[in-house]
């Protein structure tokens, strides 16, 4: 039963790769700027009237083609802003830890250099989310909204649910399936974890948590454990609300939809 799960999870791997690298339409207004030194490739679409900038934070070795179907529609509405992290693209690596207040800080510098100003609202997929989540705990005076996309919990890579407890064979898969930058950023995944717990809860800002429901039907222990955890993730943050997407783990690519309506929600003036 857990050998049959994992095999379902690498699929659906390839299955999602497959389909970003067959949609790689570029996203409007690409561009790649030097920032500290190094090379940084993002999409900036300005809105006069917006109250708010949209900030997308993409999942473990994904890159920002990921909101190529929500991008397009949401910048109708407000100003959007997705990057590439370090070693991801176009996207120089660096040489400092990838976890995540490494990463959030180097997120909140290019917003700063282009001139993007809060309130955000934050929407992070996967590890993405719990990049954000940080970001929203370490600065809640920044943020006008969270969203989060089938997010990564804190404590998700820890207990039934640690690296160790993987059959072998999968975990030999997964490492070969990663980028550089990925590996480096799924070694300090539980350090990223703690950092989150360590900070207090968001409170008193929007926040909508976006659940996929297609992975609950798997059973096993390691499944139960990662579907618990999908569940739980909205008890961290009280008063957010959550909602089951017919979708699987890739609900940007999925059910672009639901990504939409759940930003349209918590911009502020909507």
């Amino acid at each position: 039963m857990i050998s049959s799960y994992f095999t379902r999870v690498f699929l659906c791997f390839g299955v999602l790769l497959s389909i970003v690298v067959s949609g790689c339409a570029s996203l409007p207004n690409e561009k790649i700027v030097y920032v500290d030194h190094r090379q940084v490739e993002f999409s900036l679409i300005k809105h006069k009237a917006a109250t708010a900038t949209v900030v997308f934070e993409n999942g473990l070795d994904g890159k920002m083609y990921w909101w190529n179907k929500v991008i397009p529609e949401i910048s109708k509405d407000t100003t959007t802003f997705a990057y590439n992290r370090p070693g991801y693209g176009s996207s120089d690596p660096v040489s400092t830890p990838r976890d995540g207040l490494h990463i959030i800080d180097e997120l909140k510098s290019l917003l700063s250099s282009e001139g993007l100003k809060p309130p955000y609202v934050l929407v992070g997929h996967s590890l993405g989310g719990l990049y954000m989540q940080l970001y929203a705990r370490r600065y809640p005076e920044e943020v006008a909204g969270l969203i989060l996309v089938d997010s990564t919990h804190p404590d998700q890579f820890k207990n039934q649910g640690a690296i160790e407890n993987w059959p072998a064979w999968f975990r030999v898969a997964f490492h070969m399936y990663l980028s550089s930058a990925a590996r480096e950023e799924m070694d300090l995944i539980n350090t990223t974890g703690d950092e989150v717990s360590a900070l207090p809860t968001l409170t008193g800002k929007p926040l909508i948590v976006l659940s996929a429901r297609q992975p609950m039907k798997e059973k096993s222990e390691l499944a139960d454990y990662a579907n618990e955890k999908r569940k739980d993730i909205a008890h961290l943050y009280p008063g957010s609300k959550q909602v089951w997407v017919d979708s699987g783990h890739g609900i940007p690519i999925e059910s672009p939809g639901s990504v939409i309506e759940a930003i349209r929600e918590v911009l502020p003036g909507q």
